[in-house]
């Protein structure tokens, strides 16, 4: 196995892998609808909140010199919370709406992936062999979970299907996307790309479906123990893990 310090830095993709993930794209949601929504400060101050936050893990996490869990994973939750708000603020307060910001995202994440491809020679996870392309890998996962927020909006309003139909479509998606990773020859670094991506509009559907209240179709729990109990979730998830990576 490549030791280069770079690679160490990032998690093994695995079941728990996705399961922390899912974790932190819903918890995402609830933060980030906790801060704007629940406090009232808005889409344009929790962004600037959020994104402040991200810069902050964001600059401790690419400083690290090997994995930190813990730290790699508040970055995750820094992305998924202001990819909220930032998603918010673009279809709601600017007013671009669900499709046109979706559109737009998602051509910024194929844009983010040639240009990381055409300068690396790589978009693999496994293959974070330099700086650079480590700060390719997380401009890739900000604007992925933007556009997961977007998409999974999309499903829930616009289409009609609600939070509780929007997740079950995301959720049959990323199992079609684990049968091809598994029985046909497409691209692992492709299908990791593209269930990365949908596991936020997984997340977002799931968040709303737990918080928003049953007039709407949600469940009318409380963002903040939503939030907390995600967070608690995760912390178990990781801790798990990584016990189990050093007993290995």
């Amino acid at each position: 196995m490549n030791t280069d310090p770079f690679k160490s830095k990032v998690p093994a993709v695995t079941l728990a892998f996705w399961a922390i993930k899912i974790a932190a794209t819903t918890l995402g949601e609830t933060g980030g609808d906790a801060l704007s929504m629940s406090l009232d400060l808005g889409y344009a101050v929790s962004t600037l909140i959020f994104g402040a936050i991200f810069i902050a893990m964001l600059a401790g996490q690419v400083a690290a010199k090997s994995y930190h869990p813990s730290l790699y994973w508040l970055v995750i939750v820094a992305t998924t919370t202001v990819g909220t708000t930032l998603s918010d603020y673009l279809d709601r307060t600017v007013g671009l709406g669900y499709p046109l910001s979706s559109a737009l995202l998602l051509a910024a994440v194929i844009g983010t992936l040639l240009l990381w491809r055409a300068r690396t020679g790589s978009i693999s996870v496994g293959n974070i062999a330099s700086r650079e392309a480590e700060i390719f890998y997380w401009i890739a996962i900000l604007i992925s979970n933007t556009l997961g927020t977007a998409l999974g909006d999309f499903a829930a309003d616009s289409s009609g299907l609600g939070f509780g139909g929007g997740a079950l479509v995301f959720g049959a998606v990323l199992v079609l996307i684990a049968l091809a990773y598994k029985f046909t020859a497409i691209s692992h670094t492709v299908l990791f790309w593209a269930a990365f991506v949908l596991t936020r509009p997984l997340g977002a559907t799931a968040g709303d479906l737990l918080t928003k209240p049953a007039d709407e179709g949600g469940l009318d729990l409380s963002r903040f123990a939503a939030s907390a109990a995600l967070a608690a979730f995760m912390i178990a998830g990781i801790v798990m893990t990584q016990r189990q990576s050093e007993r290995g």
